[in-house]
């Protein structure tokens, strides 16, 4: 597995090997010692989850807070999407930028965001399949987010903003400037 740290400390691109051949492929997608060498700490996960979307669903920007902040290693089983880290972390050199990625099934590339981070991904393809490991539980109470067009991050998600589909709650995310503190 390749890992390559992105702008944002603490970022990681992962890059498995994929053995192919006549009857398709077969890779390691998660070895926890691999892991905990490639992006220099050790993480334990405790919840994987998985999400199913059409073209143009935009999922986030989403983070938690405090104690309940989470760390998480993404990817693409089907289908592909624009992913997006922002850092969030009030010390950090980098605080307000972001970072994009394509990820899908066929590069087979994971990203990895720390903990301080928010997350979200619009889905390019026509469906997608997104799966995630996260280092700590979902806690209703600490869920923060940023609304995906904030001036501030001026995010280029690539797409004509009448075609994105957002959930009601996402559609009234704050600013970043007013958004909850992760810390």
């Amino acid at each position: 597995m390749k890992f390559t740290e992105t702008k944002l400390k603490g970022c990681f691109i992962l890059e498995p090997n994929v053995i192919g051949d006549k009857r398709g492929y077969f890779m390691e997608s998660f070895n926890e010692i691999t892991f905990s060498k490639g992006i220099g700490q050790e993480i334990h996960f405790v919840q994987d989850n998985q999400s199913f979307s059409s073209k143009g669903v935009l999922r986030g920007l989403h983070y938690q807070t405090g104690e309940h902040a989470q760390a998480k290693l993404v990817r693409v089983l089907q289908g592909e999407v624009l992913d997006i880290a922002v850092d969030l972390r009030p010390n950090s050199p980098t605080f307000g930028q972001y970072e994009s990625i394509i990820l899908s099934a066929e590069n087979q590339k994971q990203f990895f965001v720390p903990k301080g981070f928010a997350h979200g991904f619009l889905v390019i393809s026509e469906t997608a399949t997104f799966f995630y490991k996260c280092d700590n539980f979902y806690n209703k109470e600490s869920e923060g987010g940023i609304i995906y067009n904030d001036t501030r991050l001026n995010i280029d998600w690539n797409f004509h903003e009448s075609e994105l589909i957002i959930s009601e709650k996402d559609k009234v995310l704050p600013s970043l400037e007013n958004a909850k503190k992760v810390w």
